[in-house]
């Protein structure tokens, strides 16, 4: 028995040493698991098809590979590109006799009754456009710094998606044996895992690009400068909890108003609140992640407690976690309740 429970410590340490080790690439190992759950269903027919499971999964990694580098260095040159161009666009608008600067003026006109002076608003936010056009070309040197680790993080993400698609059956029989909880228990949790993590990553990601490409729709409708670089902006804006899709076309419907484009502006909002919003929260959304949600206090604990913890990736990470955490406790309370249950 002493020499068991010793055993059990030695393994426990083993655990944390492997989970101490892991921890700075605990998000990228996630992400790759959970990219493995999202992409099994091309796996599986990868795998009909050649009939090697090593190769199928090969390819699926190298896929999520080109896709993910496509989309991080498509984002990185529209967004220093197109913003440096957008910006220069409204700093030429608001001098003297510019759209923006006639509407700002309108609007501002009120506050000379305090002291304040219209053409003083003006200057300032001329300022803050020159500043933001200045510091773009220092985020794309900061993007660039970052790279190698984002590189290597992006390494170990692939690693962990090549193994689950690979040995996912060996890795639920081999933690069902060596776990401490009954194995019908322990595969119960993984299947949650797995089940959830597939559906939120799915519902975040495709969510998210359905939005941004409705979106792109619209601008290219209403004339909004540089529909495709606002379309990736609503598609990223999408991950941000609570406000989301509004943060780029509520502004981009104010841009189309105060350049005296009434009805286009009113096109732009109607067509974020109603299409990009409404359509895809309440049709796309549903027919990804399905009709079970956590409650709504839990959800927004798990997306912003993810983001603070872990950045941006926790808008997908801490959504799973949340969720794991809540099939332990409902199997916990369906044990104990097992245990009070009079026998028969």
């Amino acid at each position: 028995m002493t020499e068991r429970r010793a055993l059990g410590l030695v393994a426990l340490g083993a655990v944390v040493a492997i989970a101490w080790l892991a921890l700075p690439y605990f998000t990228s190992l996630m992400l790759g698991t959970l990219l493995a759950f999202s992409l099994e269903p091309v796996y599986e027919w990868l795998n009909r098809r050649f009939r090697r499971r090593t190769i199928a999964s090969l390819i699926t990694v190298l896929l999520a590979l080109v896709i993910s580098l496509g989309a991080m260095v498509g984002f990185v040159s529209l967004f220093v590109t197109r913003a440096v161009a957008f910006v220069s666009t409204v700093r030429e608008q608001l001098h003297p006799g510019g759209a923006l600067a006639a509407w700002v003026d309108t609007v501002t006109g009120w506050l000379s009754r305090f002291g304040v002076s219209p053409e003083s608003i003006t200057d300032q936010l001329r300022a803050g456009a020159g500043e933001i056009a200045s510091r773009s070309a220092g985020w794309a040197g900061w993007l660039a710094s970052g790279t190698l680790t984002m590189l290597l993080g992006l390494l170990f993400a692939l690693l962990a998606m090549h193994a689950v698609l690979r040995h996912w059956p060996r890795i639920v029989t081999a933690l069902a044996a060596a776990a401490p909880l009954r194995p019908e228990y322990t595969r119960q949790l993984l299947g949650e895992f797995r089940r959830v993590g597939r559906m939120t990553l799915n519902g975040t990601v495709l969510t998210g690009l359905a939005q941004g490409t409705l979106a792109t729709i619209g601008f290219t409708i209403t004339g909004v400068p540089h529909p495709l670089f606002f379309g990736a902006a609503t598609a990223l804006a999408s991950l941000v909890p609570a406000v989301g899709t509004l943060l780029v076309w509520v502004p981009a419907g104010i841009y189309l108003f105060a350049t005296g484009q009434v009805a286009r502006a009113v096109v732009a909002l109607a067509w974020g609140a109603v299409v990009v919003v409404g359509f895809s929260d309440y049709v796309i959304r549903p027919r990804l992640v399905g009709d079970e949600a956590m409650p709504a206090v839990l959800t927004f604990i798990a997306l912003f407690g993810g983001l603070e913890v872990m950045g941006l990736p926790g808008l997908v990470v801490g959504p799973v976690v949340m969720a794991l955490a809540v099939a332990a406790l409902r199997l916990y309370a369906h044990e104990a309740r097992s245990r009070r249950a009079p026998k028969s």
